[in-house]
């Protein structure tokens, strides 16, 4: 419900203000000398260019055109609408004014006449849909008439590099002490048993690391 009185309210105060308006340019066109049929044929002529201009900005809001003869016949209502508030001695209009007056005519016909007849702007042209598969490879033709390069020659693998041949690690030194140790076990064993020692039971015995105990073996002659 209070939407409805709203929408009233605001269709009563446009009646209202076209009414005046229409009054006042009335008014400003017999003052001007346009007497008779003539005199209510302006306002008819202003508000019709102002509703197209309207009307025009509502579809293309950017055209320079239409904000233009807008702004022209919004002049033109608001300047009759001063005009005979008391600042223009109706009775005395001046020249300018009566030029103006007689000239609307021909300015509102130009107008009207572009703003129906100048095309609106282009629409933007619609999306293109995606296709989702690959397109397929482009296969590139090849003459027949020219020659076919040749085919790359297979190089001779190349020999490896021999690794560098280390030296032997040197023997240790084995301490007196521990050959004379050595040597006392190796003829108890030779004692006891008759044969000489192994020298790998001469290395369990000792408890020595290889490279020592091959080198004390070495130096007892045991096999």
């Amino acid at each position: 419900m209070p939407r409805s009185i709203r929408v009233d309210a605001v269709l009563v105060q446009a009646v209202i203000a076209g009414a005046l308006s229409f009054a006042h340019l009335h008014d400003l066109a017999e003052a001007a000398g346009q007497t008779g049929w003539k005199a209510w044929a302006y306002p008819v002529s202003v508000d019709l260019l102002l509703v197209a201009a309207w009307r025009r900005l509502r579809t293309a809001r950017r055209d320079r055109s239409a904000w233009t003869w807008f702004v022209i016949a919004l002049a033109a209502s608001l300047g009759a609408n001063i005009a005979t508030a008391g600042l223009l001695d109706l009775h005395h209009v001046p020249a300018w004014l009566r030029i103006l007056v007689a000239g609307w005519p021909a300015l509102a016909f130009l107008g009207g006449t572009l703003l129906v007849h100048t095309p609106a702007d282009p629409a933007p042209p619609p999306a293109q849909p995606v296709d989702d598969e690959p397109a397929a490879p482009e296969v590139e033709m090849h003459r027949t008439d020219e020659p076919e390069p040749a085919p790359p020659t297979a190089s001779a693998p190349e020999l490896a590099a021999a690794p560098p041949k280390t030296a032997p690690p040197p023997a240790p030194v084995v301490p007196p002490a521990l050959l004379d140790h050595a040597r006392k076990i190796a003829d108890t064993h030779r004692a006891s048993t008759g044969t000489p020692m192994p020298a790998d039971a001469l290395s369990a015995r000792l408890g020595l690391p290889a490279p020592m105990a091959n080198a004390i073996a070495a130096e007892l002659q045991l096999a």
